[in-house]
């Protein structure tokens, strides 16, 4: 069986304009494909060597066509059609259907006999949202505008989107659909969990889902056995031989983040002073909104015992109530009432965020941005001995950010990973 840290072979790799195409196969030196929970576009770098004698050259510049570099041949500048599929033990990176366009082209290294060029690219649908302005009202539950922007704004049909019960009245104000779809985020709720949303873009399509549906549904497959991120990821301090290293961490875990009691405290992680005012009356009501109280039940590790030591908080918001706001006749039903989401969305994303790790491991295809993977992390110390994973550091963890590196000589895949508790176990 091959390693899956062995460098990966180029199925197809073209660049397209207006019905002219250059193979980028055999010119490219390195490829990274990027996603994220924080982006609604997946988006790829790409470095070619073009030694020239590539394709025609363009008509405009040469009117006796000779063959000469990609970048000046076809030209590239910008909004190219770059398809890309990349085999691999792990599987396939499967971007034909849905081609990258190419966003900028700069020369990054130019000589007598050559030259190298990156291409920065992003998906489509990046493009289309930079290009369009919406000011439409939108009216309903928040999971229904979701797939409505997509379909009629973006012309998308592949989407996962999470239910939400809350409906909410709005206007576009000149934005265009994706950062729409974003700043709906923090206000969903879904039909069973706690308020907060992420909005991202992976290989497989668009997801609008909760923290807490990614939380459990990586647990239940985890338990379940059938799912592709299943294999547990382990760092020892020593690799094997190349086609049993696998799932081991290839490099120390670098943790970029851990607890930190203060601005948890300060920033109303776990406690916070609600202050709602009702522009009609100006009435003012207020109410203490504690973690164990609001939700976040579902972690990836244990539950934090901190909530009911920190159960006080110092952090206070302050929300002017929209009642009425976009309708003829203001009436004295709540637009999308704040006392719902507000603080408890807050809550919810800042705890997920309590612990961040980057691991480094050989290339897994499989693996996309909101995958649930277990890791287990050694304890240090002189003895190696059965047992010593570190009943801390070691679990669940929900990958935020996700890089799958491509070279002539090796493939990895790169990966940011959050978790709101500490555990091996989640009981």
């Amino acid at each position: 069986m091959a390693s899956a840290s062995k460098s990966s072979l180029y199925q197809h790799l073209t660049i397209n304009k207006n019905g002219k195409t250059a193979d980028l196969k055999g010119k490219t030196v390195r490829l990274d494909y990027y996603e994220s929970l924080y982006s609604p576009i997946v988006t790829a770098t790409l470095i070619f060597m073009d030694a020239g004698g590539s394709v025609d050259a363009d008509k405009a510049q040469d009117s006796n066509q000779r063959k000469t570099n990609i970048k000046d041949g076809l030209p590239i500048t910008g909004l190219e059609d770059v398809e890309v599929l990349i085999e691999h033990v792990s599987g396939k990176l499967n971007l034909k259907r849905r081609p990258l366009k190419v966003n900028s082209a700069p020369t990054v290294s130019g000589e007598s006999n050559r030259s190298s060029t990156m291409l920065y690219m992003t998906s489509d649908p990046g493009i289309k949202n930079s290009n369009s302005a919406i000011y439409k009202k939108f009216k309903g539950r928040i999971s229904d505008t979701v797939k409505k922007l997509l379909r009629s704004e973006l012309g998308i049909r592949k989407f996962k989107i999470d239910s939400t019960k809350n409906t909410y009245t709005f206007i576009g104000k000149g934005q265009g659909a994706l950062d729409i779809i974003t700043s709906l985020c923090r206000k969903s709720i879904p039909v069973k969990g706690d308020p907060g949303y992420f909005f991202y873009e992976t290989q497989e399509g668009h997801n609008f889902k909760s923290i807490d549906t990614l939380i459990s549904e990586g647990k239940k497959n985890m338990k379940n056995n059938s799912y592709r991120s299943t294999h547990t990821y382990t760092y020892s301090g020593a690799l094997k031989a190349d086609d049993e290293n696998d799932y081991k961490i290839l490099k120390p875990p670098v943790v970029s983040k851990d607890q930190d009691i203060i601005d948890s405290v300060q920033s109303g992680t776990y406690a916070s002073r609600n202050v709602f005012v009702d522009p009609r009356t100006l009435k003012k009501t207020e109410q203490i909104y504690r973690l164990g109280e609001s939700g976040a039940s579902n972690t990836l590790g244990k539950k934090s015992d901190l909530a009911d030591k920190l159960k006080d908080g110092t952090k206070t918001n302050f929300v002017v109530q929209d009642i009425g706001g976009l309708d003829a006749d203001p009436s004295v039903t709540e637009n999308n009432d704040p006392r719902e989401w507000q603080a408890k969305s807050r809550m919810r994303y800042k705890l997920l965020h309590s612990q961040m790790v980057n691991i480094q491991v050989p290339c897994n295809l499989e693996l996309v941005a909101g995958d649930v993977v277990r890791c287990e992390f050694e304890f240090p110390g002189d003895k190696k001995e059965e047992g010593v994973v570190s009943q801390q550091s070691s679990g669940n963890y929900l990958i935020l950010h996700l890089c799958h590196h491509f070279d002539t000589e090796r493939s990895y895949t790169a990966l940011t990973l959050a978790r709101d508790t500490y555990g091996l176990h989640t009981k």
